[in-house]
Formats: C-alpha cells, sequence, structure tokens
C-alpha cells in the first residue's frame, strides 16, 4: 500500500469512506442526491435535497466547492438549509481557531439571517 502521508501528517490509524450519488435528469440537473458512510449510524443511502461540500488545498491555498439542490428543494427549505449552515460554520470556525470574539459577530450576522429570511417562529426571542 502506498503511503501517501507528508512529513509533518500524523500515521494514519484508520480510514472511512463518505460516498455522494448525485443523480441527473436529462437537463444535467440534480434529480436525486443520496450518501452514506461507513461510520453512519444507518444502513443503505439517505436522501438529501441539497449539499455544500467545501475543501481546503493547503498547497495552493483555495478552497474548492461544490454546492447542489434537487428541484424538490422549496425556498424555505434553502432558507433553513442555509442558516444552519452558517451557524455550524460559525461553531466551526470558533472551534478551530478559538476566536471567540469573531465567531460571536459570525453569529450575529447569522441571527439576522434568520430573521431576513424568516426561519425563527413568532415566539424567537433574541
Amino acid at each position: 500500500m502506498e503511503n501517501n502521508t507528508t512529513p509533518n501528517t500524523p500515521e494514519i490509524a484508520k480510514s472511512s469512506q463518505i460516498r455522494i450519488d448525485v443523480h441527473i435528469d436529462k437537463d444535467n440537473m440534480p434529480a436525486l442526491i443520496e450518501w452514506n458512510a461507513d461510520d453512519a449510524d444507518f444502513e443503505g443511502k439517505e436522501p438529501a435535497k441539497a449539499m455544500i461540500l467545501s475543501l481546503f488545498n493547503g498547497i495552493e491555498q483555495n478552497a474548492m466547492r461544490i454546492d447542489l439542490w434537487t428541484s424538490e428543494m422549496r425556498v424555505d427549505e434553502m432558507n433553513l438549509f442555509m442558516f444552519q449552515t452558517l451557524a455550524t460554520l460559525a461553531d466551526t470556525f470558533e472551534r478551530a481557531t478559538n476566536n471567540k470574539e469573531l465567531a460571536e459577530e459570525m453569529r450575529d450576522f447569522v441571527h439576522h439571517f434568520g430573521h431576513r429570511v424568516e426561519v425563527f417562529g413568532d415566539d424567537h426571542v433574541h
């Protein structure tokens, strides 16, 4: 087996695959997105209406992304999906950098976004 590690990469103890199947319609648009993973707590494939995959290339210092959604994805669902994604990005940023102040600024924007796209119920208090 080929060793794909660099001197700064720790020894690999385990590998796990995440598979994403994108079924395309005759107009070359995503008709169905399904995924599964070796470590998932379910059997088979799980459907998804949308996905955002972001990868960072450390050598080229750039982000690569794939964002897809099916025609079944409603605007209100996209609003909620984007709100939840932005919220988790703020959490990820804080865990990765320990920059609580900027993470809170991100969360303030996410909260503003949530109000603008009306993802909160009438009883929401901030």
